[in-house]
């Protein structure tokens, strides 16, 4: 594969140098491709410093990832040197087309680390290679020697004469192109031969960026490009020479209107324009247009990384199960790749082993029957986390739920073995003596369910046997034996005591049977004896005599079988045999043991908590099932997961166990399963949820806040580390210094961060210490640096008076008073209150004092409560006191004696009294109101008027009017006015209006409209209207047409007429909605009409919209 070729250099352009810099050890540099060959681009990256395996993306343009288009044209590589720590990657395009010009970008990123490169792909044609001598196309096909095969003129049809060309003095093409105009570049091209027209202007363009550009209408442009996260937002400025010129803003040849989104300013010669929360449609060319000078730039909107929000779950299945790995992200439509012990899993991969599924954002791995091969570690990643999970196959055992039992018949009888196992696909053969037995009209094998059956009809002799039946694909075998019972007769003149012939590799005096609750027991007993001996077999105290049911007894010649089926917990005790004939008896005893699996354990609980990991205890089976339990296995999950997480494969003894490697914060519950010889119990409850935590810091700054003769007060801060569990209160302890007995002042925590402890013998120095408690146990204590001493300290009384009460309180009557005035001073002061220097004795004023503060209180504030209050605390010979003055106001009454006083011109003036009762304050103005006694209506003349008199102008003449005068303090205006004993009397002078004649003017007018329709384009399916104004007299009258064709009483149009302005309302349009809609005025004098087209637009998908 060819290396890359550098591309010309055009005249006085400075060679290129590319610093490596950031993460690139190597970049990619520009290259000339040729048309039909390959090209190889290649890049490496420094991993020594990096945290994680870095991701490479080829970025073609601003935004195509190349990535999606591998196949045969696009090929990437990717190689690792553990020497180096170099990642090499390489893109090779194979058989270069045109449409593969342009430029490239490659991205590099590793978590918050990120560098980029760009680099350019010229493609030129293929150069044809001339043939000068005319025998060179004289060639022969195939490979033999220069005699064989035929001969091949197809070279002479490509030649072409060459034409001398006469020698023109050398004329440089590039400065001709740089002085000329773009419409002008074709056509100097096609005069000088040039055709590769891409590559002349891209080499023109570069040779432009060499020099110096000459702009008067921008100080400073645009920059190259812009870069901004999804969501944040950006500022696009420029510096314009003229400090009044306007600017104009497009965005991919689009001019951008001022909105909440797009923000333009102008300060100075400074022109920004500010783009709020980006998008990807953000992600444009946009323009800056002064006059005739533009500059431009790009921006590049970068999404947020995608976060995994839910973890994989480990998972244990056996062969044949289907598993699910479910992650779920953070945004829907992310992309999340598969891996499984490092090889990626795709849906090219994937074949029908695996599948994909996409729910919002969840993302689930398919796996849909599990075997050995998938045992491994299964990764889910996003570019912005990761998340594994291993997998464990274990082999699918067959249970043996009902095995084949021995069968004694009689001839011409019907023989029928039958089994369940617990997988219904199991298939399986059945054999005779090592012979697999084939079906016949007489023998019929069954398979029904996960029942098999065999059947044999009409039993003779040859069928007696031992049948076998053989499940495929797993080393089991059930068998059982087949009796064939014949009758016969024989005479026996000797007589034999009875013997019964019984082992049972017992031990000791007492033979001893051990079977498996649910299984099957066949106990078989020979017995001899002439003549044939009574069988009479007894369980304890009770005959067992049944011939059919779960516990029954078979008897045969010489045989005597005692049977249980599906043997429980109550068939376990002491059989006894006895066999008697007329010439003797015989006995034998054997104890029968039915054993299980134990019982589940119980009460499982979670005793304390760690970071990662958590201590559970429970309590043994209440019955180890006959058989000493082994140990136990333990199951662990997060609350509202459905998978079961184990944590020990080998049997572990102990009833406690530390649970490791668990997530702080999270909620987990745990069960335990108990083993024995026969098997694993059934799981047991699950525990209470509990959650990894650790406990808190110690709590900050511990100080004293008070101290008396039995007490100490103390408070603190909280813990700055809390952690996941929180806190569930605070320990408070204490000792005496020198000793290290601490002892504990609180029974339960105290969820307050201050605590008094009481009962402190009087005089001795002591230590306290305070710690936090939550379900992980106790924070590390805070402890005093020093010793406090008990004894109560004497303090001067001192009143803190409030800033509001110095000065003169003010209330309304009828409002409650309650001042709170804080004091100290240790002991406890004797609290004693004055009213106008008089010990208080007023019933409706009360106090209430504690050791910090007292308050005066009064429920409803009257104005004899009004006075100096004075406060007094005292300590023996010790003092202090302060002074509060309460003034209790209300609304004063009305002015009196309120009588006008003189009247001239249209003036009036007023006098009057102060209210008698001033609402004990201050009268701060009147209100003057006047009213004409003809309307009788009121008109406020003047507001706030401090002194008892006033002048009213710009009286009416020829009325009479009334006035009214309200008095005003802090409260408010009084609730009655005071009126005006007498009226002033405004009287006319000889002045006669005469008014000029009335004229009456013609309005008559043809309609003509104001305001014409304007064209429209609407989305189909969203409500639009159309509107027009018209003016007209008399009212004109109004018809609306689409497509000339009148608009009557359709419920899907709302025609509406409010002022003349005219409005036709379309519900829901449609595609057929669309066309040419006019409104016609009509009225006596004329008509008007206009109209206007209305396009309705079908609704576009989102992913249509995201295309363009």
């Amino acid at each position: 594969m060819p290396e890359p070729q550098k591309p010309e250099q055009a005249p006085g352009e400075d060679p290129q140098t590319s610093e490596l810099s950031g993460l690139f050890v190597l970049k990619p540099e520009s290259a000339t491709a040729t048309k039909g060959k390959d090209i190889t681009f290649m890049a490496k990256v420094d991993s020594s410093t990096l945290l994680r395996k870095p991701t490479m993306k080829w970025l073609k343009g601003k935004w195509l990832d190349l990535g999606s288009k591998a196949g045969k044209h696009l090929q990437f590589k990717e190689t690792y040197d553990r020497n180096t720590k170099i990642y090499t990657y390489e893109m090779s395009i194979i058989k270069v087309v045109d449409g593969d010009a342009g430029g490239y970008r490659c991205e590099v990123t590793s978590k918050d680390k990120c560098d980029s490169c760009t680099f350019e792909v010229t493609v030129q044609a293929v150069q044809e290679e001339q043939q000068d001598n005319i025998l060179e196309a004289f060639k022969r096909s195939g490979d033999a020697d220069e005699d064989a095969g035929e001969l091949d003129f197809s070279a002479l049809l490509k030649k072409r004469a060459r034409k001398q060309q006469e020698v023109k003095e050398e004329v440089d093409v590039w400065e001709i192109l740089k002085a000329a105009k773009p419409c002008d570049y074709e056509k100097i091209a096609f005069e000088y031969g040039i055709t590769d027209l891409r590559g002349m202007l891209k080499r023109l363009k570069m040779m432009k960026k060499g020099e110096p550009e000459k702009c008067d209408a921008f100080l400073r442009k645009l920059d190259s490009a812009y870069s901004v996260d999804k969501g944040k937002k950006i500022q696009l400025s420029v510096e314009v020479a003229d400090a009044d010129v306007q600017v104009k803003w497009l965005k991919n040849g689009q001019e951008i209107k001022p909105s909440a989104k797009y923000v333009f300013e102008s300060v100075g010669n400074k022109r920004t324009l500010t783009i709020n929360k980006c998008n990807l449609s953000d992600d444009a060319a946009y323009e800056c247009v002064v006059g005739e000078e533009k500059c431009f730039t790009e921006v590049f909107v970068k999404e947020p990384p995608i976060t995994i929000t839910k973890l994989l779950d480990d998972v244990h299945t056996v062969v044949g199960e289907r598993v699910d790995f479910e992650v779920e992200v953070s945004e829907e439509g992310a992309h999340v790749k598969w891996m499984k012990d490092g090889v990626e899993i795709n849906r090219e991969t994937a074949g029908s082993k695996y599948r994909f599924k996409k729910d919002g954002k969840r993302h689930i791995l398919i796996i849909n029957e599990a075997t050995k091969e998938d045992i491994g570690m299964y990764y889910a990643f996003t570019n912005g986390g990761e998340s594994k999970a291993e997998l464990e196959v274990e082999e699918k055992e067959l249970e043996v739920l009902q095995s084949i039992a021995d069968l004694t018949v009689k001839s011409a009888e019907q023989a029928v073995f039958k089994c369940e196992v617990s997988d219904e696909k199991v298939t399986g053969k059945w054999f005779k003596d090592g012979v697999e037995v084939q079906p016949s009209d007489r023998i019929k094998m069954t398979h029904v369910g996960r029942t098999h059956k065999l059947t044999i009809d009409d039993v003779k002799p040859s069928d007696a046997g031992d049948y076998t039946f053989v499940p495929d694909g797993y080393a089991l075998t059930l068998s059982a034996k087949l009796n064939f019972l014949e009758i016969k007769i024989d005479y026996v003149p000797r007589q034999d005591p009875p013997k019964i012939h019984l082992d049972c590799s017992g031990t000791g005096n007492k033979n001893m049977i051990t079977v498996v609750a649910g299984n099957k027991l066949r106990l078989d007993v020979e017995i001899t004896g002439e003549p044939a001996p009574t069988v009479c077999w007894m369980k304890e105290d009770q005959v067992v005599a049944a011939t059919e049911g779960r516990v029954r007894v078979e008897s045969r010649k010489t045989l005597n079988s005692l049977v249980i089926e599906g043997a429980e917990k109550s068939d376990e005790g002491l059989y006894s045999i006895t066999v008697t004939n007329p010439a003797g008896e015989d006995k034998a005893d054997v104890f029968i043991r039915v054993v299980d699996v134990p019982n589940s354990p119980e009460n499982v609980k979670c005793t304390s908590v760690g970071e990662e990991s958590a201590w559970v205890t429970w309590d043994p089976p209440s019955y180890d099932g006959g058989v000493p339990v082994k140990g136990y296995l333990m199951e662990r999950k997060k609350v509202g997961s459905s998978r079961w997480t184990k944590l020990n494969f080998d049997v572990y003894e102990s009833t406690t166990y530390e649970a490791k490697k668990m997530i702080e914060g999270v909620l987990y519950e745990m069960r335990v399963f108990a083993v024995n010889g026969i098997g694993i119990s059934q799981p047991s409850s699950n525990s209470k949820p509990f959650m990894p935590i650790a406990p808190t810091s110690e709590p900050t700054r511990l100080t004293v806040d008070d101290v008396t003769d039995t007490t100490c007060a103390l408070k603190w801060r909280p813990p700055e580390k809390i952690g996941a569990g929180g806190i569930d209160g605070y320990i408070i302890e204490y000792c005496k210094e020198g000793s290290d007995q601490w002892v504990q002042a609180n029974e339960e925590p105290v969820g307050k961060n201050q605590y008094r402890v009481k009962g402190l013998p009087v005089g001795e120095k002591m230590l306290f210490r305070v710690s936090a408690v939550n379900i992980a146990g106790r924070s590390p204590p805070a402890t005093l640096t020093q010793a406090v001493t008990v004894r109560e300290i004497m303090e001067h009384p001192k009143i803190r008076l409030p800033r509001h009460l110095r000065t003169k309180h003010i209330s309304l009557v009828g409002e409650k008073v309650n001042l709170v005035i804080p004091f100290q001073g240790k002991p406890r002061p004797v609290v004693t209150w004055f009213k106008d220097g008089v010990p208080l004795d007023d019933k409706t004023v009360g106090t209430r004092t504690s050791d910090r503060d007292t308050i005066l209180f009064i429920r409803s504030a009257e104005r004899t409560h009004s006075g100096k209050y004075t406060l007094s605390v005292q300590i023996e010979n010790m003092s202090d006191s302060a002074d509060i003055d309460i003034q209790i106001v209300e609304k004063p009454g009305p002015p009196i004696a309120v009588h006008v006083t003189e009247v001239w011109g249209f003036n009036a003036a007023l006098e009057w009294k102060p209210p008698k009762d001033d609402g004990n304050c201050e009268i701060i103005g009147y209100t003057i109101l006047k009213a004409d006694m003809k309307t009788k209506e009121w008109f406020t003349v003047y507001e706030h008027n401090r002194r008892p008199s006033c002048t009213v102008s710009d009286l009416v003449m020829g009325n009479e009017y009334s006035f009214r005068v309200f008095s005003e303090n802090i409260c408010g205006l009084s609730d009655e006015p005071g009126v005006s004993k007498n009226t002033a009397v405004i009287t006319k002078t000889d002045l006669t209006y005469k008014p000029p004649p009335y004229k009456e003017m013609d309005v008559s007018s043809s309609p003509k409209f104001t305001a014409r329709l304007v064209d429209r384009s609407v989305v189909a399916g969203y409500a639009a209207a159309i509107s027009c104004a018209v003016r007209g007299f008399p009212k004109p009258r109004i018809i609306w047409m689409k497509n000339n064709m009148i608009i009557g009483e359709n419920p899907k149009y709302l025609i509406q007429n409010k002022q003349g302005v005219l409005t036709l309302n379309i519900r829901k349009p449609s595609l057929f909605d669309g066309g040419r809609y006019s409104c016609k005025a009509i009225n006596d004098l004329g008509e008007d009409e206009v109209e206007c087209k209305l396009e309705v637009r079908a609704v576009q998908e989102k992913g249509e919209e995201a295309k363009k």
